[in-house]
């Protein structure tokens, strides 16, 4: 993967002073971040206000603005006023008598005018006890509720400015920081100037593609609005210091790279957000549509909300990264001295839920895949299968509650909700489970089941449950303030905004709890705590390079949809089959090749417009057809040659660990077992998954 570690400055960083990466990129972004958990939870307090307000004063809502005295006059004369109602001629003149038009009657117009009297007197008397009730603590707590609505306001108007700074700030970071996700790592000077120079290309090619949008977008006969020509200034911004940014860095060639190279080997080091951004930009300019790409990037802003939830799930993946949690959580199962296959599986069943929580199968590899390898390889595990462990530790969670992803499906796809998503993706996920728990401890098993005797395994185990119970107090603790104090329920809507402020939380707890203290690992060694600020600033200062990373891949996802959506691929494919079986076996090729070469978000958003209405047309029920869709992107994202779990799980355990799993000899199986192990537990799920429901229910 083209990822290097985090700079030179990021280390020194880490150390002690802030580096201007961190002014410039990583501050940023934390305040942005802050201002989405800000406005999000804001709507919360605002909803509590206003039952609260209500509480206080009865009929608040008519506190909320200034009474306006009625113009009307509540001791209006009644008698004088009838006496010149029946005076008024009719209004029709000369052509009363035509229409039949008949005398009034007084006592009708008296019964109007008391009516009209009486809703004026009530109009005043209202007046009156708002105005007594608006005293100065009404106002005062006015003042706040209101600021509140406001600031709830301009953060839903501001959601789409926020993403498109995020994006760009984080991706001229990953281009600075060589971040990017691609197949290799640059090692040679060859492999840097060819995947820069692609790069650079690339992104003056996504420049040039939004200037001739927003062009386009002028020279059209509609008006625009000045917030959508923001937008189209911020992406041309951002792209133009995305492409000085590749160019720099084209030119400075990094010190540490071995001379010459293979120019098969390069063009693997080429970042897939280019390989995508070429592809797309080529089609699009053949067709006539050069503006193809912005417009595509542009509907990245229909579900901006979405998009920063997943730049929340990545930040609160990199805080996790931060703490003692998945440290102290193995040290709970250590005591057993369990095999290193069955230690596999347990870490891959303990992930699940933080897999859930983080949003993506890919984050959570990225924020715990280094600790889950470490433990695996000090447990004995050999490297390749503590390589398919860690890239699998996020592929068993995208189908339990809260996942983003499923939150993602249900929005976009009124036949099903995420209630049915989650209660069939509790079997699915038991399935799943089951098969990866079969295939480590049976194919190629090389140790023996000699686990610890219970009377010396259960004492220490509950002991290591001890440290533990303050990271579950810290976390209930968050829970049920927001559940009794702004009644908001731990779900998948609210997790985004919830479980930054339970990681902040808990580093903060293990900040007062660490500070001034020396505690050891299992090692006897010292455990450095950096302390809450340096615990943040680190996380950030990851969290903007793999936002970066992800969402311009993701972005570029979309793009690829929309190749595939005006190359009318799918038109070519029947729009609906006879026999569910044929759809279906037809459906999961489809849905494990767009696994392989796109970003899960984009994917769905492709898959809801396209493949979806054919597999409903053929008789597949719709949420047996994103179950299999959510396992076939699994597998997908495990396959070969793009295979993003590993590409990540390379990343995080580092270039070196790799070569020396594929330089360890063996059977073919074990020299490849990081590949295949995965590939069997999932293929035979996909398999169960899409066929067995079909005997129940197809023709």
């Amino acid at each position: 993967m083209s990822v290097d570690t985090l700079n030179t400055e990021g280390s020194s960083a880490r150390a002690g002073g802030r580096s201007l990466r961190e002014w410039s990129s990583s501050l940023p972004a934390c305040l942005l971040l802050l201002a989405v958990v800000l406005f999000s939870t804001s709507s919360d307090i605002h909803n509590q206000m206003l039952r609260g307000g209500e509480q206080l004063w009865s009929g608040y809502y008519k506190l909320r603005s200034d009474p306006v005295e009625p113009t009307c006059n509540p001791n209006r004369d009644i008698d004088a006023a009838v006496a010149a109602e029946m005076a008024k001629g009719s209004d029709l003149g000369a052509m009363a008598d035509l229409l039949g038009a008949m005398e009034k009657d007084p006592a009708d117009v008296r019964r109007s005018i008391e009516r009209s009297v009486a809703e004026c007197q009530a109009s005043h008397a209202s007046y009156l006890e708002v105005r007594d009730k608006l005293t100065p603590g009404v106002r005062a707590y006015r003042a706040v509720e209101l600021f509140i609505a406001d600031l709830i306001a301009f953060g839903l108007e501001s959601q789409r400015y926020i993403l498109v700074i995020l994006v760009m700030l984080c991706a001229v970071t990953a281009t600075l920081t060589r971040h990017h996700i691609a197949m290799r790592a640059m090692e040679t000077v060859l492999d840097h100037k060819v995947s820069l120079t692609l790069q650079t290309v690339a992104n003056a090619m996504l420049l040039g593609s939004s200037l001739i949008f927003r062009a386009n977008t002028l020279g059209a006969d509609a008006a625009v609005s000045s917030e959508e020509l923001l937008l189209h200034n911020l992406w041309i911004v951002g792209f133009g210091a995305l492409t000085i940014a590749s160019l720099y860095r084209l030119i400075r060639v990094p010190e540490g790279l071995a001379p010459g190279g293979s120019l098969n080997k390069a063009l693997l080091a080429v970042p897939l957000y280019t390989v995508m951004c070429l592809i797309s930009g080529t089609y699009f300019s053949m067709i006539g549509h050069a503006a193809g790409i912005g417009i595509y990037l542009g509907k990245m802003m229909e579900l901006a909300d979405m998009f920063l939830n997943v730049g929340l799930y990545v930040w609160v993946g990199m805080m996790l990264k931060q703490t003692r949690l998945a440290t102290l959580v193995f040290n709970v199962f250590r005591p057993w001295r369990m095999p290193p296959e069955l230690l596999a599986v347990v870490a891959v069943l303990v992930a699940v839920v933080p897999t859930a929580y983080t949003g993506a199968s890919g984050i959570f590899v990225i924020a715990a895949g280094a600790v889950i390898y470490s433990e695996l390889r000090a447990a004995g595990a050999r490297r390749q299968l503590a390589l398919a462990a860690t890239a699998m530790s996020g592929s068993l969670g995208v189908v339990i509650r809260p996942c983003l992803l499923v939150v993602v499906i249900a929005y976009l796809n009124r036949e099903v909700t995420t209630d049915e998503l989650f209660g069939w993706g509790i079997w699915v996920f038991a399935l799943t489970a089951a098969m990866f728990t079969a295939v480590a401890l049976t194919v190629n098993r090389q140790s023996q089941f000699n686990l610890a005797p219970v009377n010396d395994a259960l004492p220490a185990m509950l002991a290591a449950l001890r440290p533990l119970i303050p990271y579950v107090l810290v976390i209930a603790g968050v829970v049920m303030f927001y559940r009794w104090g702004l009644d908001v329920r731990m779900d998948e809507f609210s997790a985004p905004r919830l479980l930054p402020v339970i990681l902040f939380a808990i580093l903060l707890y293990e900040h007062i709890s660490l500070k001034g203290r020396t505690e050891r690992d299992r090692d006897g060694l010292e455990i450095n705590h950096q302390g809450l600020e340096r615990s943040v600033r680190g996380a950030t200062n990851d969290t903007t390079a793999e936002i970066g990373a992800l969402l311009l891949l993701l972005g570029l996802s979309v793009s690829i949809g929309g190749v595939i959506e005006r190359s009318h691929i799918m038109e070519s494919f029947p729009q609906s089959f006879d026999s569910a079986w044929s759809a279906m076996l037809l459906m999961v090729v489809i849905l494990v090749i767009l696994g392989m070469i796109m970003d899960a978000f984009g994917a769905v958003i492709l898959v809801s417009a396209t493949v979806a209405t054919i597999a409903y047309s053929s008789g597949i029920h719709p949420i047996h057809f994103w179950m299999v869709t959510l396992v076939a992107f699994e597998l997908g994202y495990l396959s070969p040659p793009v295979a993003l779990n590993h590409l990540l799980t390379r990343q995080v355990v580092g270039e070196a660990e790799v070569v020396a799993a594929q330089q360890e000899s063996g059977t073919f199986y074990q020299r490849h077992e990081r590949i295949i192990m995965p590939l069997i537990a999932m293929g035979v799920s996909l398999v169960l998954v899409a066929f067995v429901p079909l005997l129940f229910y197809a023709n």
